[in-house]
């Protein structure tokens, strides 16, 4: 593939984030150009989170990128929260106006992404690693990369970093101009992908005495399950049937099934925090996705939070191009960062709320308990959990 030495937007980064904006743009005739560091398989791969909200299914319709979600996607109406050894359902459709989410692995997302990449273009350049984005605060910002050995530049009227957090774009701007926020738990996810049918049709959230537990699913062959565990575990020190017997323990409850067991064909640690650099722009860089802000992935926000960003972000990219006016460009931080901040928000309350803190006394147990049943009692605690959980509605959409 040869290297284009100009474009419009330059995107740094095939993640969801640099792929959907890639491909939204394609469709509003704005000229880019993606460069990942990793190769295709490497990026196709790396498994990431697997829920994906109204919105971002609705952006990848829009982006003509979702005919193989539509076939193998699984839609799901409503999780269930299980606390005291009972369980209750909460109703997504009902709650929202008939909102729900789909379970779609990240994996697969990106993959379809590619594929429509690989096909139709822009250019998308793989194992091209950015050494550095220079020029923020010019009309001409240049990215510089390197490609099989050899330097090349890019130089764009817009770059947008969705290089995640510890990606180069960020430091674009300089130092001083960013402020970032961070609040870090004390806890992480053991999880795990295994070759056994999911036991429950929908996620169930566990609270129990022994920590927090997650089901969920790939596939209808394919469980994905979680144990919270302390920071610094070693995946592989647990054994199958110990990992097995915990869940088990977790998700106890009066008149549940209990899991379906099988081949653990995958094992890490996640660890946990919550971030939010502001602004989300510094001249004419803009961040999006993981380069801009972290959840802990108790409230499914990540993939959603970066699919919700390069929305807003090539909304205002077709309306340069069809108007000449930049206001929305302008205005992409403080309208991103309204919807961050309560995604943080949610994400930070469903894992205060769900988990078990190291030394935490039985007064904090029973506060959480408290708020697990107030969500199971009140249909307004309950709507106010299920609008945040299939997503907040972008500026200018009606419900």
């Amino acid at each position: 593939m040869s290297h284009p030495s100009r474009t419009q937007v330059g995107i740094v980064g095939a993640g969801p984030a640099g792929l959907l904006l890639a491909r939204q743009l394609q469709v509003h005739g704005v000229d880019c150009v993606v460069l990942e560091s990793r190769d295709r398989d490497y990026v196709e791969h790396r498994q990431r989170a697997g829920v994906l909200e109204q919105g971002t299914v609705d952006a990848l319709r829009a982006a003509g990128a979702a005919d193989r979600l539509e076939r193998e996607g699984m839609p799901h109406d409503g999780v269930e929260l299980r606390f005291a050894r009972r369980g209750h359902r909460i109703d997504f459709p009902s709650l929202t106006g008939g909102r729900r989410v789909w379970v779609y692995a990240q994996t697969e997302v990106v993959k379809d992404l590619i594929a429509l990449q690989a096909k139709e273009g822009p250019p998308l350049l793989f194992e091209a690693e950015v050494r550095a984005v220079e020029d923020a605060d010019t009309e001409r910002p240049v990215i510089r990369y390197t490609r099989a050995g050899r330097e090349h530049t890019l130089a764009c009227d817009w770059a947008v970093g969705c290089d995640g957090y510890h990606g180069v774009t960020r430091y674009a701007a300089p130092q001083g101009a960013l402020s970032t926020y961070e609040r870090g738990y004390a806890y992480s996810w053991f999880g795990i992908l295994a070759d056994a049918p999911p036991a429950y049709d929908e996620l169930v959230y566990a609270h129990s005495e022994r920590g927090f537990a997650l089901a969920s699913m790939r596939s209808a062959q394919m469980s994905r399950l979680y144990l919270q565990v302390p920071n610094g575990t070693d995946p592989e020190a647990l054994p199958d049937e110990q990992i097995w017997d915990e869940l088990d323990a977790r998700f106890a409850a009066d008149g549940a099934r209990r899991l379906n067991r099988g081949p653990i064909i995958a094992r890490a640690v996640l660890p946990m925090r919550s971030s939010v650099t502001e602004p989300m722009r510094h001249g004419r860089v803009l961040l999006a996705g993981d380069a801009a802000h972290i959840v802990p992935p108790t409230g499914a926000k990540g993939l959603n939070l970066a699919a919700a960003d390069v929305v807003v972000l090539a909304r205002a990219f077709a309306h340069l191009k069809d108007t000449g006016s930049a206001d929305l460009l302008d205005a992409y931080s403080d309208t991103c960062l309204r919807r961050v901040w309560r995604a943080e928000h949610f994400s930070h309350f469903m894992t205060s709320t769900l988990h078990r803190a190291p030394e935490q006394s039985e007064f904090d147990t029973r506060l959480q308990l408290s708020q697990l049943e107030r969500i199971a009692t009140s249909p307004h605690a309950a709507a106010e959990l299920a609008v945040n959980y299939t997503g907040l509605l972008l500026p200018g959409e009606e419900r």
